[in-house]
């Protein structure tokens, strides 16, 4: 059966790979601490020596907009085509294409439908930032082959919190059942606070520090319970208008397993928002 060799959670900020390669006067100042903790983060990915990428990520509208919104989709393509146009104007971000894992997709489909997940999927998925954000900041050379699955973290009505972690449990147990030695790496990406458009948007942290704060302590702690216990659809619109982003966090607690402390945690204030970076390694730290 495939091994799980890596499970790594992280925000995807549109705005790194702009940062990462502008010289000279259009470098900004956080640009070269920004990049050495990705460069020690990526190392973590590296170190785990994967052969599939299990990608979690939320479509920004993109794609899937209010006439068919799917709360959990599995991309099952053999190549992926990203990013789109507005990204590319705005953030720089580069045209890519990226293989497929079609077998695993089709497992994960198959068998997460009979685990109970009334997953959509898609043969013509056209992938965004929340998933080739962090392929450039952990895989730049953007050589393994995926699979994708969005959720729904923007129109309501959203899935509970818990169901989020419900997912993750199982896409690490579909994973861990897929009939195949390869190795495989679960990443996701989702957001600590976040303000998007609002009065909170341009700060000099997060809109929210203190969330921030509690965020990272519950998913550096594997702390689910108490997750749990404290986040709600509705406790997600105080810390910022788009924090629900921070479900997808919670998919990956429970890929890693309730209780299960990362192998590995950072984090980089920057002018509006915290970036954040987690590594577990279910097999034990490679050597």
């Amino acid at each position: 059966m495939a091994q799980v060799v890596a499970v790594i959670a992280s925000t995807h900020h549109p705005f790194y790979y702009k940062a990462s390669t502008a010289t000279g006067e259009d470098r900004p100042p956080f640009a070269d601490e920004w990049v050495r903790k990705v460069t020690a983060f990526r190392e973590t990915l590296t170190r785990a020596a994967p052969d599939v990428l299990v990608m979690v990520g939320s479509d920004h509208f993109h794609q899937l907009w209010l006439d068919n919104m799917p709360q959990f989709l599995v991309g099952k393509a053999p190549f992926y085509d990203a990013n789109w146009y507005n990204e590319e104007r705005e953030f720089g971000l580069p045209r890519m294409t990226l293989r497929g894992q079609e077998d695993l997709s089709a497992h994960v489909l198959r068998e997460g439908l009979d685990a109970g997940f009334d997953l959509a999927f898609s043969n013509e998925l056209r992938i965004d930032h929340s998933i080739t954000c962090p392929i450039i900041t952990l895989r730049p050379e953007a050589d393994l082959p995926i699979v994708p699955i969005y959720t729904n973290i923007f129109a309501p009505p959203l899935p509970q919190p818990k169901r989020f972690v419900q997912l993750g449990r199982t896409i690490r147990q579909l994973v861990e059942s897929w009939p195949s030695d390869l190795r495989v790496a679960v990443v996701g990406t989702g957001h600590l606070s976040l303000e998007l458009g609002g009065p909170r948007q341009f700060g000099p942290h997060g809109p929210d520090p203190e969330f921030d704060r509690r965020a990272v302590q519950w998913i550096a702690d594997g702390d689910l319970d108490g997750c749990l216990a404290e986040v709600t659809l509705d406790s997600l619109h105080a810390p910022g208008n788009a924090t629900h982003g921070f479900m997808d966090f919670m998919l990956m607690m429970g890929v890693a397993g309730d209780g299960r402390k990362a192998d590995y945690v950072d984090t980089y204030d920057l002018f509006h928002t915290m970036e954040a970076y987690f590594t577990w390694y279910p097999q034990g730290a490679p050597a």
